[in-house]
Order: C-alpha cells, then sequence, then structure tokens
C-alpha cells in the first residue's frame, strides 16, 4: 500500500469515528430512524483508522532499516508462507461452512424472520458457489 493511500484511509478512518460520535451526541430523532448508524460508523471508522495508522507506523519503522524491509519482502514471497496461509484459508473456509449452517438452523428454529433467514441462506450459498466456481476454473488450470 503506498503511503498516500495509509494517510488516506486514516483520514477517512477519523472521519468516520468523529461522525459516529456527533451523530451519538446529535438530534434523537434522527438517531431513532438510523439507531445502529452512529454504531457502524464508530466501529468501521475505528477500523479503517486502526489499519491505516498501522501501515504508516510500519512504513516508518522499516524506512530506516533495510535488512527488515528486506527480510519482511521475503517472507511475504515465499512459496511455503502461501501455502501456510492457503491451508489456513481453506480450513476457515470448512468451519464457516459449518458455522453458517447451524447459525441457519439456529435461527430458524427461533422463528426468526424470514428475512434474516433468507439472508443466511443467501450468503450461505453465495459462498458455496464462489468455492465451486473456483474449484472449476483451478481444476481446468491445473
Amino acid at each position: 500500500m503506498k503511503t498516500r493511500n495509509a494517510v488516506l484511509l486514516t483520514g477517512v478512518g477519523m472521519m468516520l469515528l468523529a461522525a459516529g460520535i456527533i451523530l451519538l451526541k446529535s438530534d434523537p430523532q434522527f438517531v431513532k430512524s438510523l439507531p445502529a448508524l452512529p454504531y457502524l460508523c464508530i466501529g468501521l471508522g475505528a477500523g479503517v483508522f486502526g489499519h491505516g495508522l498501522g501501515e504508516l507506523i510500519s512504513r516508518q519503522t522499516v524506512k530506516n532499516n533495510p535488512e527488515i524491509q528486506k527480510q519482511m519482502q521475503i517472507d511475504r514471497q515465499d512459496e511455503r508462507n502461501q501455502m501456510i496461509a492457503n491451508k489456513a484459508k481453506g480450513k476457515a473456509y470448512d468451519a464457516m461452512l459449518y458455522v453458517f449452517g447451524a447459525l441457519m438452523v439456529t435461527y430458524a428454529l427461533m422463528n426468526a424472520d424470514l428475512f434474516v433467514i433468507l439472508s443466511f441462506v443467501i450468503a450461505y450459498l453465495c459462498v458455496v458457489g464462489i468455492s465451486i466456481y473456483y474449484r472449476l476454473k483451478f481444476d481446468k488450470e491445473m
């Protein structure tokens, strides 16, 4: 990520965080119509701000030490590390399928709103569909 992008992310995060705090302190009538919006802004703002600031601090630290920069580049491009990351993603995907399935059944047994259950089902089918697409794509390539 370029330094400009990290600064931009930090600024956007600060603005979202400030907007969330202002919305919390503002007119209660507006907050009643969208009660989750201030908290969403605060959460997203904090996450984006932290990501951007972390990137800036990381760049500043590595900037003065070329040995660490070279080692980080090697670690990022190392085939073994990429295989480990891909295997971890695969295991997380497998676990996610069971978690999504359990959540769908739980919400169905709790007589949750049909919209909530259908949202879970659509998300579940979307993830499985993407998995099948890439499985077929990689099967043809390899």
